[in-house]
């Protein structure tokens, strides 16, 4: 016996049978119930999820002589017989696809006029009609709004927009959805226990989350699937054989991610990579598997979980480990990345770039929610009467302490300065980079002198030195070196060294424009900032432009904080001056006798004339 894919082995013939559009079978049975039957009908929806089917089963059951109780067809009647052996004269199918000019629909419009041989109705059932052209469609529109009694017009398109608006107002529209994954599932199982197949409920999940809603496409897998694995469907068969990334990979990076274990993340992706999946994949699944864990989160959101029940538990005990924040923050980098992929030239290492993100996504919310104070007093230490010297680690409490021998002298602040400090905690373990001493006695002071040699955590080398480094870590390598620039630019500048340093750039720079605007700028410095004021906003914007300014200007005066100001004043023109206009003999003449009205005495005494006069 010839093999029939099961699609059209188990096509619907009873509207209970048809998957997931209770709304369309319940309405059309009532109307059928009530002879509200209208004469022309516009199912609109996706592809694959029973509209040509839903279509058929009206035409049959509107023709059928022995309607069951609940108006479902009878399959055994004379008509029932011939529709099912496609040799029914009164159901006529056209495909629009192909018969999409006048002359077809003039052809249809023929074929109506003529009465049921047999039966009360004549259907016609017209598939993707937004295929129809525009002087197709015209021609129908008056059989279409007044067709004769006997006649019903069945329309299905998977394109709703394309069909116009006159078409549309003449038709009673049925819109299918989307199957859901569940009644997918239920259906496969059906399928699979009429063919005697024994299969997973995790395999039949993903199957029916690659057909995306559309039942056909989810039947035509399962054909495939068969094919391939034969009476036994595995999940691991299912995965293979439609080039699915297994969920195990997304449940291992996300641990990975929540523990901070970059290296693991990185393998994991190379894993992923090597198996032949590309970036842009993998970034998704994920994506959707953060967005089920967030779901997770929450007993009323569960229910749009869409997995197999051996997995829903997973997905549970992992969404407990994880915090909201963190789901947030990497579903948003997902997106991100998503939507830069195109653009990136090495999108493996794009992709790696946006994981590492997520893998200290957790180190940089703490540091953001961290209070402003106990950033401020993260490196300081305080010596106390008896000459021992503590320092509180942000947020960690405890009494270890060491000693060691001062192999430099520390920089020290007055004590002075102490009451402008916020209160120090006393007896905490020192960070690294830092020990304590007991120095010669003296008064209480505050020392912020890292070791001779820190180690620091950012000249670790390979991945397990980027495993053990956090966002903390590299918090105290920054403050450090402020610390240590901020002593150096204590010196204080003179104006005397700015201008020198001001008179090196110009000096070093090759547009004449721009020298003359710098020249005539005035110039003034206090301990944090260049203040330049100009008297137009050319030379303003000029300034602005010079971008090598101010890190010439750091870099000479040894003042890595020094920042810029410009300033605007119209009672200053730093403007080029204007070349004097050339004059004629006669304005020089008038000009001459305007200062010194004797040359007018000379001209008429030697009878002297102008040329252009």
């Amino acid at each position: 016996m010839a093999f029939v894919v099961s699609a059209r082995k188990y096509r619907p013939v009873h509207f209970e049978d048809v998957v997931g559009q209770a709304h369309v079978s319940q309405t059309l049975k009532k109307a059928l119930q009530t002879n509200h039957l209208a004469h022309a009908f516009l199912f609109c929806g996706p592809r694959g999820v029973g509209k040509t089917t839903c279509a058929r089963i009206l035409a049959k059951v509107i023709n059928c002589q022995n309607v069951t109780a609940n108006f479902e067809p009878c399959g055994e009647c004379e008509s029932c017989r011939a529709f099912n052996e496609n040799a029914s004269f009164n159901i006529m199918e056209l495909d629009a696809a192909s018969n999409n000019s006048v002359e077809h629909i003039r052809t249809l419009v023929e074929q109506v006029r003529f009465q049921p041989q047999q039966g009360k109705y004549k259907v016609f059932i017209i598939d993707e009609v937004h295929m129809l052209s525009t002087q197709a469609f015209n021609a129908f529109l008056k059989t279409l709004e007044e067709p004769p009694s006997y006649a019903i017009f069945i329309l299905a398109t998977t394109e709703k927009h394309k069909i116009i608006p006159t078409i549309l107002s003449r038709c009673q529209i049925f819109d299918f959805k989307r199957i859901q994954v569940k009644d997918t599932v239920a259906h496969l199982q059906k399928i699979c226990d009429a063919e005697g197949i024994d299969a997973e409920g995790d395999a039949l999940h993903v199957i029916a989350q690659k057909a995306d809603g559309a039942l056909r496409d989810a039947l035509s897998i399962f054909d495939r699937i068969t094919s391939a694995s034969g009476k036994k469907i595995t999940y691991e068969d299912v995965i293979t054989n439609l080039n699915v990334l297994d969920y195990d990979y997304f449940f291992r990076i996300t641990d990975a991610l929540l523990t901070e274990d970059l290296r693991q993340v990185l393998l994991i992706f190379d894993s992923v990579l090597r198996n032949g999946f590309e970036g842009d994949h993998f970034i998704n699944g994920l994506a959707e598997h953060l967005r089920n864990l967030l779901v997770c989160k929450d007993a009323e959101t569960l229910r749009l979980l869409e997995v197999g029940d051996s997995l829903r538990e997973r997905y549970r005990q992992q969404a407990a480990l994880a915090p909201v924040s963190f789901l947030l923050t990497a579903l948003n980098l997902c997106n991100d990345c998503d939507i830069n992929f195109k653009m990136a030239r090495q999108k493996p290492l794009h992709v790696e770039l946006y994981l590492i993100k997520m893998c200290y996504a957790g180190q940089a919310i703490k540091l953001a929610i961290e209070p402003v104070a106990e950033k401020k007093t993260a490196d300081v230490r305080e010596v106390g009467p008896n000459g021992a010297i503590s320092l509180p680690v942000g947020g960690q409490s405890g009494s270890a302490s060491t000693t060691s021998a001062v192999k430099s002298p520390p920089s020290v602040v007055p004590t002075s300065k102490i009451e402008e400090k916020e209160p120090l905690q006393t007896a905490q373990t020192p960070a690294p980079g830092y020990a304590e001493v007991l120095p010669p006695k003296q008064d209480s002071i505050l020392v912020k002198e890292p070791t001779a040699a820190p180690t620091s955590s950012l000249r670790k080398t390979g991945i397990g030195g980027l495993t053990s480094l956090t966002l903390k870590d590299i918090h105290a390598e920054i403050e450090e070196a402020e610390t240590n620039g901020g002593l150096v630019q204590e010196a204080k500048l003179t104006p005397e060294d700015l201008k020198e340093a001001w008179a090196s750039y110009i000096d070093s720079i090759d547009k004449d424009s721009v020298k003359t605007i710098l020249r005539g700028a005035d110039i003034d410095i206090n301990p944090e900032q260049i203040t330049v004021t100009v008297g137009s906003a050319l030379a303003e914007s000029t300034v602005r432009q010079e971008m090598e300014l101010m890190e010439f200007l750091r870099k000479k005066l040894h003042a890595p904080l020094l920042a810029l100001s410009i300033k605007l004043d119209p009672s200053r023109s730093n403007a080029v001056p204007a070349k004097p206009k050339r004059l004629t003999d006669s304005e020089k003449y008038h000009a001459m006798r305007a200062v010194n009205p004797l040359v007018d005495e000379v001209r008429k005494r030697f009878d002297l004339s102008l040329e252009n006069e």
